[in-house]
Formats: structure tokens, sequence, C-alpha cells
């Protein structure tokens, strides 16, 4: 890279660009991946989708949905750190509490589950001092947890495209 030119690095800069530009459309296909065997009753696609939805007739608001519906998108990619990659993609486009709550959401899921396996359910209070801990508590407990459910009257992909492509044409933030 020390050899580098301008126009070296500005043809990175259209190639980078263009890359971001098509995000959505990534974003989207590794949503539809998550459309196949599952352990649950229902898809992971559908528990997305499904959880979007609980937020939506909550009154969430559009940054929201998409942060409910692609809070386990990391799945596709890393199931063992999913909430990490999860954020890490959102990061660029959403605030940093909806930040907080998908990066720390598989935490406090664990709330839910930890128990069953001598493991302590309590683990998420490490952070019970955090301006943001009752928003994933309630994130969790209010559309992640309760979204396997496969008589939920839940909205397409199709209806929530939109959304993720108006979510991933903002300009990148660079919070810390």
């Amino acid at each position: 890279m020390d050899q580098g030119t301008k126009e070296d690095y500005e043809l990175i800069a259209i190639h980078d660009s263009k890359n971001e530009r098509s995000l959505s459309n990534r974003v989207i296909k590794w949503l539809e991946m998550m459309d196949g065997e599952s352990p649950y009753q229902i898809s992971r696609l559908q528990h997305s989708l499904q959880t979007a939805t609980r937020a939506e007739k909550d009154g969430a608001d559009e940054e929201t949905i998409v942060c409910a519906l692609l809070h386990d998108i990391g799945d596709v990619i890393s199931p063992s750190n999913h909430s990490q990659v999860s954020a890490a993609i959102l990061k660029p486009y959403i605030n940093e509490k909806n930040y907080w709550i998908v990066l720390h959401h598989g935490l406090f899921q664990g709330y839910y589950w930890m128990h069953h396996y001598d493991e302590d359910r309590d683990s998420r209070d490490l952070y019970k001092d955090h301006p943001y801990y009752q928003d994933c508590v309630k994130f969790c407990a209010e559309w992640d947890q309760k979204s396997f459910d496969p008589d939920y009257q839940t909205k397409s992909l199709e209806y929530f495209i939109p959304m993720i492509k108006k979510i991933f044409s903002r300009k990148p933030n660079s919070f810390v």
C-alpha cells in the first residue's frame, strides 16, 4: 500500500462505494439464506420476520424494526458470535442504542436458557447499570424470545425490504 498513488486509492474508493451501495441486496440474500432447516418449529428467517413484526406492532420506529429483523443476520456468517457480527453490519447505519441492543442481545437471551446448562442466567446483569440495559431486556422479553411461534401472523420479507433499503442507504455514521 505504501506504493499506491492517489489514482490507485481513488479506484479503491469507487469500488468500495459500489460495494457499500449494494449492501442492502446482500443483507436481503443473507436473510433468504436463513429460510432453511432449523431446530425450531420455524426457520431462522421466520423468527427474524416475526421479531420485526412484533416490533412494528408495538410501535417501534423504522430503524428499530430493521434491527429486530436483522438481529440474527450474523448467524449466516458466524453462529458462535452472531450478535457481534449482526451489530457490526448494522453499526454504520443505526444509532448507538440500537447498536448496543443488537450487540448484547445474545447474552441477554441467555436469561431464558443458560440455567439449563448450569450457567448463570443473570450474566446480563454485568451491564445492569448501563443506560440501555432495560431496553435490551425489553427487546428480548417482548420480541426476540417470543418469536418462535409457528402460528403467529408474520409479515413477509417483501414487506420489510423498503425499510432495509432505506436504512442501508443512509450515510454511514462513525460513533465509537
